[in-house]
Order: structure tokens, then sequence, then C-alpha cells
């Protein structure tokens, strides 16, 4: 193949599939420098650009990408002195609209002009003739990449409708982005890990168990200052990495939020990054009632201190704006509270 200056793939990615990536990989393969537009008009709900851009610069970091939407576009005309534009609706008769509009970008927002476009679309010709002519000042090729969909036979539509059912075709850091996080949350012996264990077994996925109590069960029982931010950035990065390998949800055995109770509970204080670690959102927050029989197991302190943090709960929940369910009754009741929910 001939080596290109630089190639232009620009697609939705919403999300980004293996369809995508064979066109990707085959771009950067046959050119000295790739360049990656993603945008759409309006927005898929889920895939902002700042998620679409995350999984593109984690599989193509050595590409220059740029994902859009209105307000990053009037952005990068603002640093630029340029008079902003917005971006053409996905739904324009026009082709042309779209077609000028990446030779605006690339020739005159962005500096990048291009040699190559690469896609697997029957725009694409016409895509690369009218950079050639209006542009370059010289024919940019195209190049076609699997447009019969014979060796990755999937669509962005298709995968919208169903990321799950298509998971086949999505990289394993997609689809850890597209999982449905629960977070469990509850006062000491509320029933929480017993609960998080038995929604993963029921619904046939995985779970995170809480990495604080492994922590200070390995150390004997106590935890210094340090430990509780050490435990907080551990629980994401194990959320992180078990979202890959669920099956449509993944449950979450408490959350930085609890380590930052932990840490104010037992110091008086906690690090800003700790703070800023429980802003973290899941997509669900259940709040387990502290309607279990307490148990003393030798960890725990007592059904009031049980009663103040379910307290702290549902205060800080309130003042984060984080809306929750509550969760109450025996394990099969709350699992059942929780598929009505799901359902």
């Amino acid at each position: 193949m001939r080596k290109f200056k630089r190639a232009l793939v620009v697609g939705k990615f919403c999300p980004l599939h293996r369809g995508h990536q064979l066109l990707l990989d085959r771009a950067q393969a046959g050119s000295e420098e790739l360049l990656i537009v993603s945008y759409t008009r309006p927005e898929f709900p889920g895939l902002e650009p700042a998620r679409r851009e995350e999984w593109l610069r984690a599989l193509y970091p050595q590409a220059a990408i740029v994902v859009l939407d209105d307000d990053r576009l009037a952005a990068l005309c603002a640093a630029r002195g340029i008079a902003p534009r917005t971006l053409p609706h996905n739904d324009l008769d026009d082709g042309d609209v779209h077609r000028h509009f990446m030779g605006w970008l690339c020739w005159t927002l962005l500096d990048l002009p291009v040699d190559a476009v690469f896609s697997s679309e029957d725009y694409g010709p016409g895509f690369a003739a009218v950079l050639g002519e209006s542009y370059a000042g010289s024919p940019v090729a195209h190049v076609s990449v699997d447009q019969a969909r014979t060796r990755i036979p999937v669509s962005g539509t298709a995968v919208r409708s169903d990321p799950h059912a298509h998971r086949a075709f999505l990289d394993t850091l997609v689809y850890a982005g597209l999982v449905t996080r629960i977070c469990v949350l509850g006062g000491e012996s509320s029933g929480k890990t017993t609960l998080t264990a038995a929604l993963a077994a029921h619904f046939d996925t995985s779970w995170v168990a809480e990495y604080g109590r492994e922590l200070w069960e390995s150390q004997d029982g106590v935890l210094d200052y340090d430990d509780l931010l050490k435990i907080g950035r551990e629980q994401l990065r194990r959320e992180k990495s078990a979202a890959g390998q669920a099956r449509r949800w993944l449950f979450c055995d408490t959350s930085p939020m609890t380590t930052l109770f932990y840490c104010i509970e037992m110091f008086g204080e906690a690090e800003p990054e700790l703070a800023q670690l429980a802003e973290h959102r899941y997509d669900l927050v259940l709040l387990c009632a502290p309607d279990f029989p307490f148990i003393q197991d030798g960890t725990r302190r007592d059904e009031g201190f049980r009663a103040r943090q379910h307290a702290w709960y549902q205060a800080e929940l309130a003042r984060r704006g984080i809306a929750y369910i509550d969760v109450a009754g025996t394990v099969d009741e709350r699992i059942g509270q929780v598929a009505r929910l799901l359902a």
C-alpha cells in the first residue's frame, strides 16, 4: 500500500467498534500520520465526546485525535481567532455540507491538510474529490476498506441497539465503558457485601469487593492515613478492570465515598485527591437500610455507629445531588427490588 503523508478518517464512533478499528488500523498502517475526527449532531446518549475521545486516545495514542461537539468546536475557533461555526446535522441531505466542513476543519481550523481519506462508505470517493479540488489543490486519494462489511459484519446502529448482544464486536476497553455500574452503599452490618455478591450471582455478572476491608485484614486491623488514599485509588482501578469482564452490569461494594467517610472518621481530615475520588459517579446507587440485625464480628463498631453512618450517606448523597434507591428487607426482597429496577 502507498504510504500517504497524512490520512484522514472521519466517523461518529458511537460507539467505536471493530469495524471502525479495521478502518483505523489500515489508515494508520498506510500513512505517516493519522488524523481522526469524530463528531455527531445530535449526540447519542451515553456516547458523549469525552468517552469517545478516551477510547480513541487509548487505542490510537500516536494519532492526532479531534472529537467535537459545538462547545469544543467553538473553543477551537476562539483559540485560533476564527469565527465560530456549528457542526452540520447528521441528517443533512446535501453531503457536500459535511465535505466542505471537513475541508475547512483540516485546512483552516486545524492546519492539518491530508492527502488521503480512508473510509468504508460509498461517499468516500466524492468526499476525497471535494477535498482535493476545493482545498488541497491536488488530488486527495480515497482508500476503501471493507465497504461491503464482509470482514467485520457490524454497524454502529446495530451496536447502539444492543451493545451487550454485540460485545464480540467491541474492544474490551470500549465495552467496559458501556457497562452499567451499580454502587451498593450501607452502614456497617447492613448487608451490602452480601447483597452485592448476591446481585452479581442473580444477574450472572461480576462484582467488585471492598478493597478497604481486604487491606485492613492484611494489615492486622491497622490502617494509616496514607492507606485511605491508596484504598480509594485501588477501588476505582479494580472497578475499571472488572467492567471489561462484566455482563451488562457491574456491582460495586462501596465506593471512594465510603473511604472518605472512614478517613474523616478516623483522622479528622482527608487528602484533596481522596475527596475528588469520592466524586466518582455511578449509573445507579443503592443504599441498604439498616434493618438487618446488627452482627458484631469483631471488626465493627456498634449499632449507633451504623445509624450515624447511614445518615451520613443520606446527607452526603443529597448534598452531591446523587439520586439513590433505598433497598430494604431480606436479601431476596432486596434482589427483587433491584431486578424490577433493571428489568
